[in-house]
């Protein structure tokens, strides 16, 4: 333990005295999620000597360090600096890789060349480690202006889009394409489903590859690869060739997924993080039910299937170039290592570094605390596995519907491929009213975070994810009982998918900001774990969805997925009370959180 360590220490007990003496929580004020993990610009861990470290050991009392700012002595006791030390090192040790001294060898040391001896050893390394300056940095990615906030959000939210846009849009051309190759419809099928199956296996990469580069550098090699391997499928001779290029399609689109998620909470801080993941998941959601009436009419067209993969290269190379020319990386730690780079060059002193630049990646590490921890947290996390087997469900449907609701409205009411997928945008009607719902009900959010002093309670999430799972298996038993007869007329089937979309979006939603606000920096892999688990489904559920609505009749076959639905409902409501109980108990929830009666407003 160096003596920063020790440093971080004696801080954490400083401010624990503190709480207990104000009966509050200010250890963890402004505990910001996922990636605000680095740490401010104290003198404690980057401008102190060794000798004023041991002065502040001696002294046990962080606020007697010496230092170089004149408001550094309300800095070190600043509770969002306090916490930004706390989680840089943790993130240091465990969420990015291997710190220098987790690697051992017994080989012996070579000879330093040259005739020359080892030199002496370095001061201390915490000396040359860079920090943000203070916690209104400008480089730090909370800080950036509104513009530049809205305009990033507005780049990844067309990036989602484009993912989801492409994962449905070939549904329509599933006939064809079956016709074509000389293959049965099912088979066809398999064009759907490989894409989300490479949902379900790309963040295992994506997320660990985004906490250890960043978020720019995956997301421009993902959108270039998703625009390749779309031009792919759309230039395949063989039905071969398309379902590979459609299963690496998914695999790469699977990025925005994993990461863009994550770039909003770099940005966002609590009050304003649930408004800019609501745009996110609207993405998510919207682009599957746009898609189908697009690629419908553009496969009635003389363009023909092909084109419904082109336009979707098209889209995809649009995005990768804005995240080339406008994207900038909002990942603390990758920040620092550009500003430690930058003073570096500017002050020719090569000991200058960032605290993720000490990173030495061991391949077995990187295996155990990175691509293997999404699957852990699924296994060992109830609130993770919980809530991915809800949301792979609602996920699952949201794909088995791209075929329900042809069987319904060009089986039973004999429309055209592009009329037919119309009676979707009654689901992205209910997604936008959820999304309403949701944007109305953050003023009241926002008044309960201020009051228990900017520390967000997961459980405040949960109503509108229990509310959504009423309206949702509703929705269901709605549309299989007026779907199933020409008599009904199309527009009750229709408008069940008000009901449904809200669901879907209010489930989604709240689920993935509750796992978020419970994870904070782990985060990305716990929604990594549940991106797999309901991407299985997504790619499952279409196989079967045929054969299902077929056999059964589309009304009863509704009802047994609604009975399901409500099947689910307790798990919302289960969490609700023992979320927080099961959150102490966790290895990757931080710490439990305090009980809003314990706030000072």
């Amino acid at each position: 333990m160096d003596a920063s360590d020790k440093m971080v220490i004696t801080a954490e007990e400083d401010a624990e005295d503190a709480r207990n003496y104000q009966n509050s929580s200010e250890n963890k004020e402004e505990h910001e999620p996922i990636t605000r993990t680095t740490t401010t610009s104290t003198t404690s861990s980057s401008s102190s000597s060794s000798s004023d470290a041991s002065v502040v050991e001696q002294d046990g009392a962080m606020s007697r360090a010496p230092t170089q700012r004149d408001d550094a002595g309300n800095l070190e006791r600043h509770a969002t600096a306090m916490s930004r030390i706390q989680t840089q090192r943790s993130q240091h040790s465990v969420t990015v890789g291997a710190s220098v001294k987790s690697r051992q060898s017994r080989k012996p040391l070579p000879p330093f060349g040259a005739g020359k001896a080892y030199p002496p050893p370095l001061p201390d390394r915490e000396e040359y480690v860079v920090e943000f300056d203070g916690v209104d940095d400008p480089l730090h990615a909370q800080n950036w202006t509104l513009k530049k906030k809205i305009f990033t959000a507005a780049i990844l939210g067309f990036t989602t889009l484009t993912s989801a846009f492409g994962s449905a849009i070939f549904s329509a051309a599933t006939r064809v394409v079956a016709h074509q190759f000389g293959v049965v419809v099912t088979v066809g099928v398999l064009g759907t489903s490989f894409y989300v199956l490479g949902f379900a296996t790309g963040p295992i990469f994506w997320a660990p590859l985004s906490e250890l580069s960043g978020r720019r550098l995956p997301l421009l090699i993902a959108s270039f690869g998703f625009s390749i391997f779309n031009i792919g499928v759309a230039s395949g001779k063989d039905l071969q060739t398309v379902l590979i290029c459609r299963f690496f399609s998914g695999f790469f689109g699977a990025c925005p997924l994993t990461c863009v998620a994550a770039v909003f909470s770099d940005m966002f801080n609590n009050r304003t993080r649930g408004m800019a993941i609501t745009i996110f998941s609207a993405t998510v959601f919207t682009g599957p039910l746009l898609a189908p009436f697009i690629g419908g009419f553009i496969v009635m067209s003389d363009l023909g299937w092909r084109w419904t993969e082109w336009i979707v290269a098209i889209m995809g190379f649009t995005a990768f170039f804005l995240n080339l020319l406008f994207l900038s990386e909002s990942y603390p730690p990758e920040i620092l290592v550009a500003k430690a780079r930058e003073l570096r060059r500017r002050t020719k002193n090569w000991g200058i570094h960032a605290k993720q630049e000490e990173i030495e990646i061991d391949f077995r590490e990187l295996l155990e605390k990175n691509f293997s921890r999404p699957i852990r947290m699924l296994i060992s996390e109830p609130i993770v596995l919980l809530f991915s087997i809800y949301m792979a469900f609602v996920y699952g449907l949201l794909y088995l519907f791209l075929t329900a609701y042809p069987l319904v409205f060009q089986g039973i009411h004999h429309m055209n491929l592009g009329v037919g997928g119309l009676p979707f945008l009654g689901m992205v009607t209910g997604q936008l009213i959820a999304g309403l719902v949701i944007f109305i009900r953050q003023p009241a959010y926002q008044k309960k975070l201020a009051a228990n002093n900017d520390v967000p309670v997961p459980e405040w999430r949960l109503p509108e994810v229990i509310a959504g799972g009423v309206f949702f298996a509703i929705g269901i038993f709605w549309f299989g009982w007026t779907g199933y007869r020409e008599d009904i007329h199309w527009i009750v089937p229709t408008l069940s998918g008000i009901f449904i979309g809200f669901g879907l979006l209010s489930i989604f939603l709240q689920a993935l900001n509750y796992l978020v606000d419970a994870y904070l920096m782990f985060a990305a892999s716990a929604i990594a774990a549940n991106t797999f688990l309901r991407s299985l489904c997504g790619a499952v559920f279409p196989l079967f969805a045929q054969q299902m609505f077929n056999g059964m009749g589309i009304q009863y076959a509704a009802t047994l997925l609604g009975c399901i639905a409500v099947l689910l409902i307790p798990v919302p409501v289960w969490f609700l009370y023992k979320g927080e109980a099961l959150r102490s108990k966790s290895k990757f929830a931080p710490t439990p959180t305090p009980k809003p009666s314990t706030a000072t407003v």
